[in-house]
């Protein structure tokens, strides 16, 4: 059973959902919840860190901190962004802005490549573990067909590639450590609300639904599945 878990992107919708169905499915694991801001609604079983993205200080700070738990058994990254108050996902090159592109790299390439750094070399050695990085089916060059959203399907796309390439790492000395990217669907959330009125209602997924899916695909993986990418379904995903 999963005793050490790690989930980054704690105060998002999914990272949230996700820590509570892990309580629920875990109720005596030690649970480690990342985010970038203060969560008030804190469990007492639960450790709480705070961090700034822009801060290799602060990653490194923290992975200290949860190595004096011991291994980890399971570690999401589950923060992201496609939009802001000031900027919208690109519609053609017109729209392209260098800070909207810096803003999206930093956080769905560049963090969880540098949790990669600090966090991956507290993967268990000898027994399953899991790196699970929220990724997304837009990323996917072989299924982009409409177009759009430049910095946030490049930022997806290079994520993926740290993905494939972490694992490569990883398994020469994590031999059942496991490293994936997960696509949640679309989900209900502050970062898909914009983009969903021609979303149908069984397309569109509660927070806790997505996460339970998330879950269940996480305990389905093995080491052959490592370096790939996997939807809320256990289909995968191509590059």
């Amino acid at each position: 059973m999963t005793q050490n878990i790690v989930v980054f992107g704690g105060g998002g919708a999914i990272g949230n959902a996700l820590s509570g169905v892990i309580r629920k499915q875990y109720p005596d694991v030690l649970l480690h919840i990342v985010s970038s801001k203060e969560i008030k609604d804190q469990h007492p079983l639960s450790e709480y860190y705070l961090i700034d993205y822009n801060e290799e200080g602060d990653l490194k700070r923290i992975s200290e901190q949860i190595a004096s738990f011991g291994s980890i058994d399971l570690l999401i990254v589950a923060s992201g962004i496609l939009h802001g108050a000031d900027f919208k996902p690109e519609k053609s090159l017109r729209d392209l802005d260098i800070a909207n592109f810096q803003k999206l790299f930093l956080v769905n390439s560049i963090f969880p490549a540098m949790v990669a750094k600090y966090c991956v070399p507290l993967l268990s050695k000898d027994e399953r573990s899991v790196f699970a990085i929220l990724s997304a089916r837009v990323g996917s060059i072989s299924d982009n067909q409409l177009g759009g959203w430049y910095a946030y399907r490049a930022s997806k796309a290079a994520l993926n590639m740290i993905i494939k390439t972490t694992s490569i790492e990883v398994a020469r000395n994590r031999k059942q450590a496991i490293v994936v990217g997960l696509h949640p669907g679309t989900v209900q959330s502050e970062l898909s609300m914009p983009f969903t009125t021609n979303v149908t209602k069984d397309q569109l997924f509660t927070p806790d639904f997505a996460a339970g899916k998330l879950l269940d695909v996480i305990a389905s993986l093995d080491v052959d599945d490592s370096g790939k990418c996997f939807a809320w379904d256990g289909q995968e995903i191509l590059p």
